[in-house]
């Protein structure tokens, strides 16, 4: 199944919502929500910086992870960004195809 890393940062309202229900709550509604759409949470960690939330998650295609995405921004409390996490293995594959690519002016 495809990995994703998600980053997450809450509004203000998702701020507000954190303090009343807790990071743990906040956790296992969002693997429930991951859970419904066939995925699994594999990780999630609340950090400083930029970012509150970041995570890896396993989900079986880009349409669900798509979902989850535009449902989670929809909410209003927290905005996401979703990045596909490749293995080695696949880097290996993906040096081995060619391309008839041609770089600007060149």
């Amino acid at each position: 199944m495809p990995k994703y890393l998600f980053e997450a940062s809450y509004t203000v309202e998702g701020v507000k919502g954190l303090i009343k229900e807790g990071g743990t709550s906040r956790r296992t509604n969002f693997e429930t929500a991951v859970k419904g759409l066939g995925g699994s949470l594999e990780s999630f960690y609340y950090v400083f910086g930029e970012d509150d939330v970041v995570g890896v998650l396993d989900m079986p295609d880009n349409v669900s992870i798509a979902a989850l995405s535009l449902s989670v921004g929809a909410s209003g409390a927290v905005s996401t960004s979703v990045r596909v996490l490749l293995t080695p293995e696949e880097i290996d594959a993906a040096v081995k195809k060619t391309t008839d690519y041609r770089a600007p002016g060149k």
